[in-house]
């Protein structure tokens, strides 16, 4: 089965994929292409996978850098294919053939790029990362590698949709406590629920930023199991692990 590859005419001129679960070689509830290697799932397995998106990309698998996510807002300048993978939610580049790679099963994933400039990012934006300002800090990270700021799109993949976003009134509460402007991200759901508009909270957060371009690819991963790898999804069901999915940038 051939991989299954989502691009967005945003980023046209950059090389880039949202990868869904199909072509990959892990099993039983990994089956597809699990690239997370914080996973329970065969390490030679997922090693295969992530060799295989590499040559998706056009690199070699030594140059498909990834980051030890944390949700937060950290975002590290990658130099080179030996740059170690620290704690961090982001990452951004203006070497040519680096490839970045981020790891999501219903967080955003969000791909970055001035291409005039040459310049990428890559973030792993969940609810705490993009309160925290992780897309703000990938915005900021690029400009000192010469992107311009009214010349960077920002694409978001496939990520949990509102109408399957359940949180408590405490969560809710609590978001806005930490920040008023996003009580418009949350809808009244069931008794005592709401649903939250995560992908766009991501975007009202992208286009504050001064950006040229911010949008969602409109794919949720919890809605498509054929095609997604899910947390929440796997939580509801009592699986005992999930895949990652995997979002790459380079140039």
């Amino acid at each position: 089965m051939s991989l299954d590859i989502i691009t967005s005419d945003a980023l046209v001129g950059v090389r880039h994929g949202f990868f869904g679960r199909a072509g990959g070689a892990s099993s039983g509830v990994f089956a597809g292409l699990n690239c997370g290697l914080g996973s329970t799932d065969q390490r030679e397995v997922v090693l295969l996978n992530r060799a295989r998106v590499a040559a998706a990309m056009g690199v070699a698998a030594t140059a498909l850098i990834g980051v030890n996510q944390v949700h937060s807002a950290d975002v590290v300048v990658v130099s080179d294919s030996d740059t170690p993978r620290p704690a961090a939610d982001a990452m951004v580049t203006n070497v040519p053939g680096i490839a970045l790679g981020i790891l999501t099963a219903d967080c955003q994933p969000v791909l970055f790029a001035d291409v005039d400039a040459g310049v990428i990012g890559a973030a792993h934006a969940g609810w705490k990362g993009t309160r925290a300002g992780v897309l703000e800090a990938t915005v900021d990270a690029m400009i000192p590698l010469g992107a311009r700021r009214d010349q960077i799109t920002a694409v978001i993949g496939p990520t949990i949709s509102q109408r399957v976003y359940e949180v408590g009134a405490d969560f809710r509460d609590n978001f806005i406590a930490a920040d008023p402007d996003a009580a418009r991200f949350f809808v009244a759901g069931a008794p005592g629920k709401y649903q939250f508009d995560l992908p766009g909270f991501g975007l009202s957060r992208l286009r504050r930023t001064g950006i040229k371009q911010a949008e969602w690819t409109r794919h949720c991963t919890y809605c498509d199991p054929k095609r997604f790898f899910s947390y929440r999804r796997t939580t509801h069901e009592k699986e005992a692990d999930y895949g990652r999915l995997i979002s790459v940038i380079r140039l």
